[in-house]
């Protein structure tokens, strides 16, 4: 039976992930606190900062690749992120205090190619910085990994999707026919939008943060076209937790 395999969350997006147990969707709302901040680059126009915007505005792993061996942890209680890396000593902040900013800023500084945009400040929306003009959870089905992993001839990890719910007990490219159709996934239900164009930040490897695989080159040559993944739009609030069992409803 298709199930939940793993769940994601990315707190800051393009900087960091973290695995969870279980997780509860409510309608019409991305994972909660995933993409819940975003780091703004010198040179993005945000005409309102309190709304979503486009990702050409923020820091990311296509322009920056070694944002993508980041892990994060999330701490509710004292509303503070832990990011760590394996070329620097981790760090501790709360991304809502403005005297945490510089800190943080230049911490991931580094990590930034000097000749692109330099991350300057963090956002926060009134809902998930997804690359989704609307609150979206993006949905990875292994055995279309596998497919790429075959196609490309080396092992790869999922994360470089930076999916929320990877699915398992699939076939390779089910996901591609539900396309307009609801799924349901252990208590929530969710319409299935669109799929998931893919970027370079695909072909960096998220344990070191190099460049090291043509995922996207991948992609055309075995199929014909640059998506992987899809996204989903919560429709029904539940819990999900890993082994829920996933299916198509309608």
């Amino acid at each position: 039976m298709a199930h939940v395999a793993e769940i994601w969350r990315h707190p800051i997006k393009s900087h960091g992930r973290e695995a969870l147990l279980n997780v509860t969707l409510r309608a019409g709302e991305c994972l909660p606190f995933d993409r819940h901040w975003a780091v703004a680059h010198d040179a993005a126009r945000i005409e309102d900062p309190d709304q979503w915007a486009p990702c050409s505005n923020f820091s990311r792993g296509a322009k920056a690749p070694l944002l993508m061996a980041l892990d994060a942890q999330f701490d509710r209680a004292s509303n503070t992120i832990t990011l760590t890396h394996p070329a620097k000593p981790g760090i501790t902040f709360n991304p809502d205090r403005l005297e945490d900013h510089p800190r943080f800023i230049e911490w991931i500084t580094p990590l930034c190619p000097s000749n692109r945009a330099a991350p300057a400040r963090i956002v926060k929306a009134d809902r998930g910085m997804t690359d989704t003009d609307f609150p979206s959870v993006s949905l990875i089905n292994l055995a279309s990994h596998a497919a790429v992993e075959a196609q490309i001839g080396q092992s790869l990890s999922p994360l470089r999707w930076r999916g929320n719910l990877f699915l398992s007990g699939l076939s390779a490219w089910d996901e591609k026919g539900w396309i307009g159709k609801r799924i349901r996934v252990g208590d929530t239900e969710m319409d299935i939008r669109e799929e998931i164009t893919r970027c370079l930040a695909t072909t960096t490897n998220p344990n070191t943060g190099a460049r090291d695989a043509d995922t996207l080159g991948a992609l055309k040559q075995g199929w014909g076209h640059q998506e992987f993944g899809v996204y989903g739009y919560v429709t029904k609030p539940g819990a999900i937790h890993i082994d829920s069992p996933v299916e198509v409803i309608t």
